[in-house]
């Protein structure tokens, strides 16, 4: 899972001065309002909602953004109504990408991000023609340079973490979807700040890119997480740190 957890520390990163914000909060906003219209409004009895409400906050989005994304999703207060649907094909080089979105017109969305993967060296596959490759997982990552090794090992792995992984410069605690938020909050509580965490959907291998490829990749991914009605995307792609941080400048 190397390359699509570095892709991610690198986006994380310029996130705080990301001058898209502003579609940050959209896609954020889209999340909280289908989480507590499936759900209900109350986080405490809505896992969903209680990861989608601190995803916002660690955006620093005001209060009465997410409380009027809950009124929406409750029915409180008008709103548009989001279908889910997740697309799955292949990036160049036969890498495996998966594509959730939230849409008010599926059949716009379909067009989108079919023309989309054809653009960038890609193609729009089936339902089921990759999935089987991701696990859902639980994601805490950290900065080599801010954590202890074995404080965050004995930390996490008493905290009912199901892996540790170690990667150039992060470490990347896994947890059962189920165990991530409490895992997180013992972490933080331990005084280790992740990097970012998240609920990812994992993959089982990765495929090495680089050249052309590697940057049709990038492309790839950047255009599809600029679509309005694209909420995340996942891919097995693995491309070396240097080429990563430079093709992501």
């Amino acid at each position: 899972m190397s390359g699509h957890s570095k892709w991610s520390t690198i986006k994380h990163k310029k996130g705080a001065a990301d001058a898209r914000r502003g579609k940050i909060f959209t896609k954020l906003i889209k999340e909280i309002t289908v989480a507590a219209r499936m759900g209900g409004g109350d986080p405490a009895g809505n896992p969903r909602l209680r990861q989608a409400i601190a995803a916002a906050k660690a955006e620093n989005m005001p209060k009465e953004n997410i409380e009027r994304a809950i009124k929406k999703g409750t029915g409180e207060l008008p709103g548009v109504a989001y279908e889910e649907a997740t697309f799955e094909g292949y990036g160049p080089g036969g890498v495996a990408v998966l594509v959730d979105v939230l849409s008010d017109n599926r059949k716009r969305t379909v067009a989108d991000i079919r023309h989309l993967f054809a653009k960038n060296g890609g193609s729009l596959g089936e339902a089921g023609c990759v999935s089987w490759m991701f696990e859902k997982k639980g994601l805490i990552v950290f900065d080599k340079k801010d954590v202890n090794e074995e404080q965050l090992m004995m930390t996490a792995l008493d905290a009912g973490a199901k892996d540790i992984r170690e990667t150039d410069k992060e470490y990347e605690v896994i947890t059962d979807p189920a165990d991530w938020e409490e895992v997180k909050k013992k972490l933080e509580s331990s005084n280790l700040k992740p990097l970012y965490a998240e609920i990812s959907m994992i993959p089982q291998s990765t495929i090495r890119l680089g050249g052309k490829e590697a940057q049709q990749m990038i492309r790839l991914m950047e255009s599809l997480e600029d679509s309005d009605d694209v909420q995340k995307v996942y891919a097995n792609f693995d491309i070396a740190d240097d080429e990563m941080e430079r093709l992501s400048a």
